[in-house]
């Protein structure tokens, strides 16, 4: 079965083709599906107009009484994924909720952590991968953070350790989450995606990337990210992954 984990905060005028076209991309697979979705204390129609672009039995949403942030919104989304009656065979895929990640990607991301990886990224930064509608600023500034956590934090196979579209293992996950557990989201910005490939980084996984298009263009509503506390969250979380220890312990 797969999972799509899509935080959102007032997405209204986003989530609801998002969900669709999983819809579609699900059905020409003919595989089982479930897309979690958490809200993260939107003060708009949400959740039900993803709730009313696809069938609500696969739909299941999860709500923070207030709005806060990416960060505890994906470990909300982790902990609902390691609490459902998943199996080993399961894949979780990850992506933004205001439509700039087009689901027929997605099959292709699937394909590869059947084939064993445990994490596959779609990556803007190989060939065949573009960015439309991302102004110059914002690019020059997610090159340039890519570029320095690649330096500093290798994980063989990765370019692109920002884009929070992806797909993993469910052992993946759960091996993750043993190490770490709510360690393994400590950011408090976006960077909390990339955090989590790091730490993932750490435990050796298995990484390939995929090329994707970023439609940016497709997006209703303003940027979320507060840019210069994302950039100070990101030196912050650099310094906590490189000292972080590594332990295992049981999933509650």
């Amino acid at each position: 079965m797969i999972y799509y984990l899509l935080p959102a905060y007032n997405e209204e005028a986003n989530i609801g083709r998002l969900v669709s076209k999983i819809g579609d991309t699900m059905r020409q697979l003919d595989e089982e599906y479930m897309i979690v979705v958490v809200d993260d204390g939107s003060r708009d129609h949400t959740v039900e107009v993803a709730e009313s672009a696809e069938e609500s039995a696969h739909i299941h949403v999860v709500k923070h009484d207030t709005n806060k942030g990416l960060h505890e919104s994906l470990r909300t989304g982790i902990m609902t994924f390691l609490q459902l009656p998943t199996s080993d065979d399961d894949v979780l895929v990850t992506m933004d909720a205001d439509n700039t990640h087009e689901p027929s990607t997605a099959p292709a991301m699937i394909q590869l952590v059947r084939d064993g990886y445990d994490v596959v990224i779609a990556s803007r930064y190989r060939p065949g991968s573009k960015e439309v509608g991302l102004s110059v600023g914002r690019r020059f500034m997610s090159r340039a953070v890519n570029l320095m956590l690649a330096a500093l934090f290798r994980v063989k196979g990765v370019r692109d350790y920002t884009c929070g579209y992806r797909a993993y293992s469910r052992s993946a996950i759960e091996r993750a989450w043993r190490a770490f557990g709510d360690r393994l989201i400590e950011s408090t910005t976006f960077s909390a995606t990339a955090e989590i490939l790091l730490k993932m980084g750490k435990l050796g996984v298995r990484a390939c990337e995929v090329p994707f298009v970023l439609r940016y263009d497709q997006k209703g509503g303003i940027s979320k990210m507060r840019v210069l506390a994302t950039i100070f969250d990101y030196f912050r979380m650099m310094v906590r992954v490189y000292r972080s220890p590594v332990r295992t312990r049981a999933i509650d």
